[in-house]
């Protein structure tokens, strides 16, 4: 899978050089200090966003994105699956051409983690997927199983994106677990929007997290991820947040708005959302002997392996 060739055609030529004459006319705002990523699968929405903004510092994918790339489902709409081989294929493929788009940028790479499959499973998955691009960033769920197979990945030189977070503990068993790292080889991705949904407000947890890491040594970035509104990207930059990750019609909408900045007396009211409290929590335990276990990753986990699955034949 290493090395596949790119795809050419008269798109991506005139693409490079749209790109360079629009690069010279737009600039990122100068008190910008979060990293603004596309989390979507699908390269022709980065494109569109890299002209309609600018500039985008990375870009974020998961099996579940991928399923949705418009040329996965035309496979699937004329009723031809994949392999499991051609899907891993079609998934490098995808990536490369992001990465193309987004040479400097850091793209991450989900591996296929059901609840059950074991870390050494993971971390082989995530050995060839970081072989994919030179700037891949490899996701792993925050269960026990994928921060087992995160500890070894760091220890091996892989770049890390710890995702399907809910909850201090699971973050701080992250912290634990990549302890030594360089700042840059570990993301952690705090889901907000769906503990949104569970009625508990999700940026609080952002914010608890940000919180504790600042007793730490700051190699792990925090990664809001699952955001599903324009206030949660406004409120996220306002914390401070290391990055955010949102979908096209959020950045989109954000574009259009002229790349609007919260100001400094920026207030996020989460209305008929319930508080997440804060807790003291002691970075310096071992990560297995936090609560690391959490309904909601392993949710995420199982719809992102049946979202995956449904395309294998």
């Amino acid at each position: 899978m290493q090395g596949l060739p790119a795809p050419e055609n008269s798109h991506s030529s005139q693409f490079s050089e749209t790109l360079n004459h629009e690069k010279e006319a737009k600039v990122r705002p100068g008190n910008l200090r979060t990293r603004i990523f596309l989390d979507g699968g699908d390269p022709e929405e980065s494109e569109k966003l890299i002209r309609l903004l600018g500039f985008l510092d990375g870009q974020t994918t998961n099996p579940t994105l991928i399923s949705k790339n418009p040329d996965a489902r035309l496979r699937m709409d004329r009723g031809k699956g994949f392999t499991e081989e051609e899907l891993l294929d079609f998934y490098c493929q995808v990536v490369q051409d992001i990465a193309r788009r987004m040479p400097e940028g850091s793209i991450s790479v989900e591996v296929y983690a059901r609840p059950d499959t074991p870390a050494d499973r993971m971390l082989d998955q995530a050995r060839k997927m970081f072989s994919w691009i030179p700037n891949a960033q490899i996701k792993f769920p925050c269960s026990h199983e994928g921060l087992k197979a995160a500890q070894q990945a760091v220890a091996q030189g892989i770049r890390v994106n710890m995702t399907l977070c809910f909850s201090q503990e699971q973050a701080a068993a992250v912290y634990a677990a990549t302890r030594g790292a360089n700042r840059g080889d570990v993301y952690l991705s705090p889901f907000v929007g769906r503990l949104d949904d569970r009625n508990q407000n999700g940026m609080a947890l952002i914010e608890n997290i940000l919180r504790m890491y600042r007793n730490g040594d700051g190699h792990v970035e925090v990664l809001g991820a699952s955001v599903r509104s324009l206030d949660h990207l406004l409120y996220g930059i306002h914390l401070g947040c290391d990055i955010i990750t949102a979908p096209y019609k959020i950045l989109n909408e954000w574009g259009e708005n002229g790349l609007a900045l919260p100001d400094p007396d920026y207030r996020y009211a989460p209305a008929g959302l319930r508080p997440i409290p804060y807790e003291q929590i002691d970075l310096d335990q071992a990560w297995h002997l936090y609560e690391i276990d959490h309904e909601l990753t392993t949710k995420g986990m199982e719809m992102f392996s049946e979202d995956w699955d449904k395309l294998i034949i």
